[in-house]
């Protein structure tokens, strides 16, 4: 009985130890680096909160621009849903999933993709206390919204013709920082609005969290 349990224990260490080095020796050929997204230029054509005993609504529309950088030198990366989640205080207030005629799309090795004119619009029911109210009188007076567009991927990485499953959804936020434009809501691909200051979304790792979720 104690050899079987200690021959099962052996077997189980040795596949785990090959499946370390197998990764290891993947990642060195690989060297698998996360994607760079930009968002290039945006407008805030309307922010405004509706606050009263029966009524408490934000009433919103952000239109926005991105660039999705591929730096992999083998990997190519299959982008399967993105989701845009609308943040203002730690508090949600939108959520839309980019249409068919966006996403899926594939993106392979040392590639840009471009993806214009993305409408976050609405009005959405939010519960603010006296410090958030607060502050969204103090941003109103500056003329400069704090808005977080959160990101929501879900990947498949290609290696060659090797196809892997799917990881995500990963969120990745672009802290923006906007003021209410009175410009037409359409944005031009080309061309970047004075007025905002273009913005690297931070801590994109679906790449490499993808090679190391097989650790866990």
């Amino acid at each position: 009985m104690g050899d079987a349990q200690s021959s099962c224990a052996c077997g189980s260490g040795s596949s785990l130890f090959l499946s370390l080095i197998s990764i290891f020796f993947i990642w060195v050929i690989v060297l698998p680096r996360n994607p760079k997204i930009t968002i290039t230029d945006a407008l805030l054509t309307q922010f405004s909160f509706t606050n009263t005993t029966t009524n408490s609504t934000l009433y919103y529309n952000l239109a926005f621009n991105l660039t999705i950088r591929n730096p992999n030198k083998r990997l190519g990366i299959s982008y399967r849903r993105i989701r845009v989640i609308g943040n203002y205080q730690k508090k949600r207030f939108a959520l839309v999933t980019l249409p068919n005629t966006t996403v899926p799309f594939y993106q392979g090795h040392k590639n840009t993709t471009f993806l214009s004119d993305i409408i976050v619009q609405g009005q959405q029911v939010v519960k603010f206390g006296k410090k958030e109210i607060s502050e969204f009188n103090k941003e109103i007076a500056t003329g400069i919204y704090n808005i977080d567009a959160v990101l929501a991927l879900r990947v498949k990485l290609r290696l060659g013709t090797i196809k892997f499953h799917n990881y995500g959804p990963e969120n990745i936020h672009c802290k923006l920082k906007l003021p209410l434009s009175t410009r037409n809501s359409t944005l031009n691909q080309t061309s970047v609005s004075s007025s905002f200051n273009v913005t690297n979304c931070g801590h994109v790792s679906v790449v490499t969290g993808f090679f190391l979720s097989w650790f866990s």
